[in-house]
Order: C-alpha cells, then structure tokens, then sequence
C-alpha cells in the first residue's frame, strides 16, 4: 500500500486523489498505473460516491485511504485535498491511467522553477482511446487542443496555491476543471509537461455522448455566475476555438473523421445548450425559494 511507501523518498510527496463511482470494472487498471510511476513518494487517496459495486473492495488492494463523499466529483475532489498531505496534488478520473514518468515530469517541473514567479498549476496531456466511430472522433477532435491553454486544464497543483485560489467550486460539474486553473492562474503560472495521461472512453456512443454534454451543461450556469462569457466564449462554443482553424489542413487529412467531428459538436453544441437551459430554470426557481 502506498502509506507504507511514502516514507521512503526525500522527495515532495505528491497526493493523488482519484474520484470513483460504481467503477469496479476499471478502477484497478487506474491504480495499477499509479503504482507503476517512476516517481515513488506517492501518497493515493480515492474519494468514492456511494458505489454499488466492488469499486471500494478493488480500492483497498492499493490503499486504505479509501472515503465515501458525494454528491458531485468537485466535493469529491475538494475532500480529497482536504485529507492530502502532500505538498503537491493530482487528480484523476477513474477511466484514466498515467503513463509511467507523469509524476516525475510535473515534480521536476514544478522543482525547476525561477524564483520570479510560481508555478501553481500543470497542464497534463491527454490521449483518448476508445472503441467504436464516435471513440474516434472523440479522440480526433481532443487532438487538436493538445498545447492549447484555453482548452486543456491543469490536473496536477501546489496544493498550497490551490487552496488559497479556493479549491473547486462545489456548485459546478463539468466546467470545474477550468474553473479552477484559471483562478489559480491568477496567482501564479501554468506549465505543463510531455508524459501523457491516457483517457479510456470505452465503447462510445452518439447519444451517451449527448447526454453526458446535456448533463454538464447544467453547472454550466453556475460557471458563468462567476466567469464571463466573454472570457470563456472559447471553451463554451466549439466553433470560436482558434485550434480547429489553424490547425485546417488535418481536417482535409482525415476526410471521414472530420464529417463525423463537425456532426458531433453540432449536437453536442445543442445538448449542452438545452443543458444550460434546463440548469437556468431550476437555478432561477431555487432563487425564488
């Protein structure tokens, strides 16, 4: 188990916390990448929500700070901080595995720094894989934003900036990612490194896709309380995002996944939409009680 590992490095202890619900089909592939990293003075922490099935059993193999906390990943992720003694943290999805020198890259990185200005935050790439069309181009459309800072969010902090920047906002599930980085960019610098984390869709569908977007679009109204559109008009519409033009010779490249990309974001763009507006309503008749 990692708590019996930690003591044996003299380098900053990284806490990673990794957020679960009834994912007992891949949670230990997850952990088992965790454990595989180069870098050992790792302290694992899983927040659960509540699983109805073996995710908290298969947890315990690895690390017996294993917590139930819900409702949403960014209380989850918040309580997971709040236990972390580490000096740095991490966060990761159940369907996420690290390749092997992530955490080294992001403590070295964070190591190196100049004394001119902090780095708060980094940026870690992600690679989806999947099967199925729609996992495809899923994973061709997230290529693109691979290097863009207004896409990618940062997943590994100084936990120390991190919570002078006031953690996740727990009204907001889905935009909290960005959210987050960008108040801690505030404070201080966002970096990032080459190691690669490796996202597994699974099998993906056309209409779980749409309804995963409908569903986030709902914390989308909370976002925007605290963000303007203007300075997030990017991230809310897909057709805005400078990625898509000046990287346009990748498109004519992959004639059949560009179709299936521009089909999907314009239903996408519609779910969370209609998501945004289900979520201003109920926002609006919480406000009236």
């Amino acid at each position: 188990m990692y708590n019996k590992v930690i003591l044996m490095s003299n380098n900053p202890l990284v806490s990673v916390i990794v957020t679960t619900k009834n994912e007992g089909a891949r949670i230990e592939t997850c952990l088992e990448s965790i454990a595989a990293q180069s870098y050992k003075n790792i302290e694992l922490i899983v927040v659960d929500n509540n699983s109805s099935d073996n995710t908290k059993n298969s947890s315990k193999k690895f690390t017996s700070l294993v917590f139930n906390k819900g409702p949403e990943r960014s209380v989850q992720r918040n309580f997971g901080a709040e236990k972390a003694k580490g000096k740095y943290i991490i966060y990761l999805d159940a369907d996420m595995t690290l390749t092997k020198d992530v955490i080294k890259e992001c403590v070295e990185r964070m190591k190196g720094q100049d004394n001119k200005e902090k780095i708060g935050g980094i940026i870690i790439p992600e690679v989806s894989v999947g099967s199925g069309f729609w996992a495809k181009v899923k994973a061709f459309e997230r290529s693109f934003y691979v290097g863009d800072d207004s896409i990618e969010a940062a997943r590994f902090f100084d936990k120390a900036i991190f919570w002078d920047s006031g953690g996740f906002d727990e009204r907001i599930t889905g935009p909290e990612d960005w959210d987050v980085s960008q108040r801690v960019k505030k404070r201080s610098k966002i970096e990032r490194v080459k190691a690669e984390i490796i996202h597994h869709e699974g099998k993906v569908s056309f209409i779980g896709l749409l309804k995963k977007k409908f569903y986030y679009g709902k914390g989308v109204v909370n976002y925007l309380k605290t963000n303007s559109f203007y300075a997030t008009r990017q991230q809310m519409v897909y057709f805005l995002r400078p990625t898509f033009y000046k990287n346009w010779k990748k498109f004519f490249r992959n004639p059949l996944l560009t179709c299936g990309t521009i089909w999907l974001l314009f239903f996408e763009q519609l779910a969370g939409f209609l998501g945004f507006l289900s979520g201003n309503i109920a926002y609006s008749k919480k406000a009236k009680i």
